[in-house]
């Protein structure tokens, strides 16, 4: 079994963050193991408030995982402060670890700010160029770049900007497109290509923490061997049946179910 290592916040409802992120991959087959960046006070409704963790509590969990594991693919989320994103980019670095996924997580669903512009910044300049792909939403292209995405076209131009940014490296980027008004197609770009992951829109309120876990199950993906445009696709078809399947629980934005009908299964979606 390959070890998959989360580095992101805390979600106590279990919908979105690291806990997430360990039930995603679990989902893979994989052993996931993770590092907590903020304590978030949330729900299915809200976020409420969060308590950021000191670069020192951030390192302190990571440097034992690197002694006892080998860790085969990384996911960051949530990483809301210069400071811990510097760390979980100097762990990264130091240990050569392969396969991260980078999901620029910049603000809640219910509009909560989850990073401050200078960590932004820093997000752009430290972590981004060690990523295999970055997954911003379309708020969160729009936050890195300054654009205005709004349709295809602004996702085409968001997704080279991105990889702009990125002086030292080129990681590819995964638009996606769950915001759209006529579509819920993803775009992902290698640098070279743009590649369009069709998907259907499905109406429903158990939304919460897709983002988390789509990034979690491409890392998964690509720990186990995928080339980049099968791991996404894999992990987008995994995320519309969590969507499809979800229990329904809370009052707001529900959370997904994490281990859905495998395809193929009679009776599956």
């Amino acid at each position: 079994m390959i070890t998959v290592l989360s580095i992101a916040g805390y979600d106590p409802s279990g919908g979105a963050g690291i806990l997430a992120d360990i039930k995603t991959f679990a989902a893979f087959g994989c052993y996931g193991v993770g590092a907590i960046s903020s304590l978030t006070s949330q729900n299915t409704v809200a976020v409420y408030g969060a308590a950021h963790q000191t670069p020192e509590t951030l390192r302190s969990q990571l440097q034992p995982l690197s002694e006892d594991f080998t860790i085969a693919g990384v996911k960051t989320g949530m990483l809301p402060t210069r400071e811990t994103i510097e760390t979980a980019a100097e762990f990264v670095s130091t240990h050569r670890l392969p396969h991260l996924v980078v999901d620029p997580v910049i603000r809640s669903t219910s509009g909560y700010d989850l990073i401050d512009d200078v960590a932004v910044r820093e997000l752009v300049r430290h972590l981004l160029p060690l990523a295999e792909v970055v997954t911003p939403n379309l708020a969160e292209a729009e936050r890195l770049t300054g654009l205005v995405v709004r349709d295809i076209a602004g996702m085409e131009e968001a997704a080279r900007r991105i990889v702009a940014l990125c002086e030292t490296a080129s990681p590819a980027v995964l638009v996606k497109g769950g915001h759209l008004t006529d579509t819920a197609t993803d775009l992902l770009y290698d640098g070279r290509d743009f590649y369009y992951l069709e998907g259907e829109r499905i109406e429903t309120r158990n939304t919460h923490g897709t983002g988390c876990t789509l990034s979690a199950a491409i890392a998964a993906r690509l720990a186990l061997g995928d080339e980049l445009p099968e791991a996404v696709r894999k992990a987008k078809n995994y995320v519309e049946r969590a969507i499809r399947e979800a229990p329904g629980l809370g009052q707001g934005a529900g959370p997904l179910n994490h281990f859905p009908t495998p395809p193929g299964t009679p009776g599956s979606n």
